[in-house]
């Protein structure tokens, strides 16, 4: 379930220069207003930098839903699997997320999974190909999405993964998984090593290339961390993802197109529910950082140097 009346808005701002040019010209003038009705709230606040295994949209997210938040280790998939009604256990998981490393001269580019095409036969028949040999050093996989299978096992323990939006359509090898075993990091490594071997020439895809479907050649591991126990039950933030896409692919035109969107819409309906006199909150993430407001008893003063300060905004966007 999660919380109308707390808007959670990934990719809000970005460290490259297209962005910050696209904010400079950009109106945006219920985002404006609502921060300028709105309190900071500091103890939400989260500074990191760009190259962080974990988002700062993640870390908001995960520090909403009362999970741990330390970087790369936040249990995604264990808590996945309490949503599912599976329970918590004592066990490392993690997702494994079956995609295409787009190999050059300098970089090691992520392709979106989503444009595998992957379906669920296809996915369960890729399973059956490269699981035998994560069992073999002792992982076991199952499915759960065309492009999302569960881990389980000891070599998922302690470790550090960076979730599929930090490193889409980006470099891999800044955000390779990183073990407090030693072990079991050169496990992870081996077997990137022997999926790129086994899936070369595998007839899985050959039969692909054929139907003018792209081929899988790798995996990426994300959302590792154990949950002993269930974290109290809290309502999620309001998630709105549309920046993140465009982001993402350094459209900035799409993105300040969503950015307008996201003003006319969700941002106007937040600042009318906090103009009623609602208790409201909007969490802004970065590249780099979260910054969280509220609604909250301010002095007639705060309201005031609010209310004058038109750079407000501008030094919000800048932070992120």
């Amino acid at each position: 379930m999660s919380d109308p009346h707390h808007l959670l808005i990934p990719c809000a701002a970005s460290t490259a220069d297209g962005a910050q040019q696209t904010l400079d010209s950009l109106a945006l003038p219920h985002l404006a207003a609502l921060l300028a009705r709105l309190t900071p709230d500091t103890a939400r606040a989260h500074w990191g930098d760009e190259n962080s295994y974990s988002s700062p949209a993640e870390v908001a997210l995960a520090h909403s839903l009362g999970l741990p938040t330390e970087d790369g280790r936040i249990p995604w998939a264990a808590w996945h699997r309490v949503q599912q009604g599976l329970g918590a256990d004592s066990t490392a998981w993690a997702f494994i997320t079956p995609c295409q490393w787009q190999v050059s001269t300098n970089h090691v580019t992520l392709g979106d999974p989503a444009q595998l095409a992957l379906d669920e036969a296809a996915s369960r028949a890729l399973l059956g190909i490269v699981a035998p040999w994560f069992a073999e050093d002792g992982i076991t996989l199952t499915y759960d999405q065309p492009t999302r299978w569960l881990a389980q096992g000891a070599p998922l323990q302690g470790l550090a993964t960076a979730s599929l939006e930090r490193v889409l359509c980006r470099d891999v090898r800044t955000w390779m998984p990183q073990g407090t075993d030693k072990q079991a990091t050169r496990t992870l490594q081996r077997l990137f090593s022997e999926m790129q071997m086994l899936l070369y020439t595998h007839a899985f895809n050959d039969e692909r290339s054929s139907q003018g479907l792209p081929t899988v050649n790798s995996f990426w591991v994300h959302g590792a961390g154990q949950l002993p126990s269930p974290p109290a039950a809290t309502a999620a933030p309001h998630i709105d993802a549309s920046l993140q896409t465009p982001a993402l692919g350094e459209d900035w035109r799409a993105w300040a197109a969503a950015w307008q969107a996201l003003d006319a819409g969700p941002l106007a309906q937040l600042r009318q529910q906090a103009e009623q006199g609602r208790p409201v909150r909007l969490t802004l993430c970065g590249d780099r950082g979260v910054q969280s407001f509220h609604t909250a008893p301010r002095s007639l003063l705060q309201k005031i140097q609010s209310l004058l300060s038109p750079q407000r905004l501008k030094d919000v966007r800048e932070k992120l």
